[in-house]
């Protein structure tokens, strides 16, 4: 089988790290604006709150969807998947990403839309943030279910977007790099370690299953392109009409 060039196992890696490359999050104005933006602007309750609502969504609709994913199911392969939800999810002392992300634009002086804990069912979830948030939830949603491609090429774009995000961020509030959930990921290159594991994983199922290489592609493309769907969403936070 031939997908856009990918005709074995090996190539699912080169074919995703493209396709991540093309759409690399840190080239959306987004994040460029967010670091131009007024600072008075960036740092109202408000606006930092509704910042964390959709940001934190999506995020937690990538998190809660990992738990699902199919075809990781031998010992082994579980084993690997169950490392990288550990990070996400098992850190020292109960403590999650998710967590950290709202203790961090609380410092800010963000005003919380809803409890960590009201970021449960997906369902539920769309309906509480805008549409192009409600959209990407969705999608992901499905993806998640069907191959790896979605998943693989967001654990390999996310080191770039939490950079990016990081920076914009850094412009208004110069100590954000200092909390745990961007200095730890930094720190210990943890999002690098899961992009290459997750390339890895998806590889090794297409092997396996090259059945599964159409889908992977046209999942993780369409991944990537939700996701700067999702930084429009993002921009319309730092820039209302």
């Amino acid at each position: 089988m031939t997908v856009s060039g990918v005709t074995d196992s090996t190539s699912i890696r080169v074919e995703i790290e493209r396709i991540a490359s093309k759409y690399k999050a840190s080239e959306h104005c987004f994040f460029s604006r967010l670091g131009q933006a007024d600072s008075d602007h960036i740092r109202k309750p408000d606006v930092l709150g509704e910042l964390l609502l959709r940001y934190q969504a999506a995020m937690h609709s990538t998190r809660a969807m990992a738990y699902c994913l199919p075809m990781l199911d031998s010992p082994a392969l579980r084993k690997r998947k169950l490392r990288i939800l550990v990070d996400d999810d098992g850190l020292e002392g109960g403590d999650t990403h998710h967590y950290q992300l709202t203790r961090a634009f609380e410092k800010l002086g963000a005003e919380l839309k809803i409890d960590d804990e009201a970021y449960g069912d997906l369902d539920t979830l769309q309906s509480k943030v805008d549409g192009k948030t409600a959209k990407f939830i969705s999608a992901v949603r499905d993806m998640y279910l069907r191959s790896l491609g979605a998943w693989a090429i967001a654990e390999v774009m996310s080191d770039d977007w939490l950079h990016a995000l990081a920076d914009g961020l850094e412009k208004h509030f110069p100590k954000i790099v200092d909390e745990p959930y961007f200095a730890e990921c930094f720190n210990g290159h943890v999002e690098e370690r899961h992009g290459l594991e997750a390339l890895e994983l998806a590889e090794m199922v297409c092997a396996g299953r090259p059945e599964l290489a159409e889908r992977t592609i046209s999942d993780a493309k369409e991944m990537a392109q939700k996701l700067n769907h999702l930084w429009d969403s993002l921009l319309e936070v730092v820039e209302p009409n």
